[in-house]
């Protein structure tokens, strides 16, 4: 496995420090979430912005933290691996989640939280790590984590997927993003493979 990066001020990833406080001025804010969150009735009325705020709209603060805690972790590893994917996965994933949620999800009619992209992130680091170590275990096992958890919630109808207590009990868990996040790390792993392949060429 490879080494975690030192912790330092020009190492510290400043880009998703800052979307993590931006998370946080909503989670102060209750009154945000109603104009910022994931609303598929209101994003076809053209509210786009949507799209990409919802991601940063949490249930309460246990979802709160579990999920921004999770990200600031991933981003600490990612900015120094990946600072390129980072950059553009937190400007295009967001709103890939939610087209495909719009598109193939009809009876998701509101989303947020910031674990559809934690999860895109970290299997973009996984695969990334097991391709550098095949025989490394650490990844695989996340991998595994990260299958087995899919699997859960789809079995579950989404109401499962872990013991988040969200403050809106009509709240479930959104397996599609998941599975949209899933999709859109795959497509960048194999972007980023070959683009590697192609440079290595002689």
């Amino acid at each position: 496995m490879d080494p975690i990066p030192q912790l330092s001020p020009r190492r510290l990833p400043w880009i998703f420090i800052a979307l993590a406080a931006a998370a946080l001025l909503i989670q102060l804010n209750p009154a945000w979430r109603g104009t910022l969150l994931y609303d598929r009735p209101r994003l076809a009325h053209g509210e786009l912005w949507r799209a990409w705020t919802g991601h940063f709209v949490h249930f309460g603060w246990p979802h709160f933290i579990a999920d921004t805690g999770l990200f600031l972790l991933l981003g600490w590893v990612l900015q120094g691996r990946h600072a390129r994917f980072s950059a553009l996965a937190l400007g295009l994933m967001p709103a890939f989640i939610s087209a495909v949620l719009y598109g193939l999800d009809p009876a998701m009619q509101r989303y947020g939280g910031l674990s559809a992209l934690n999860l895109g992130l970290l299997l973009y680091l996984a695969a990334q790590g097991w391709q550098r170590n095949w025989a490394d275990w650490f990844w695989p096992a996340v991998l595994l984590v990260y299958v087995g958890e899919i699997i859960f919630e789809s079995l579950q109808g989404g109401h499962g997927g872990g013991m988040i207590r969200f403050d809106d009990p009509a709240v479930r868990v959104a397996t599609s993003a998941h599975l949209a996040s899933a999709a859109y790390a795959l497509l960048a792993w194999l972007v980023a493979s070959r683009w590697a392949q192609k440079n290595r060429s002689p």
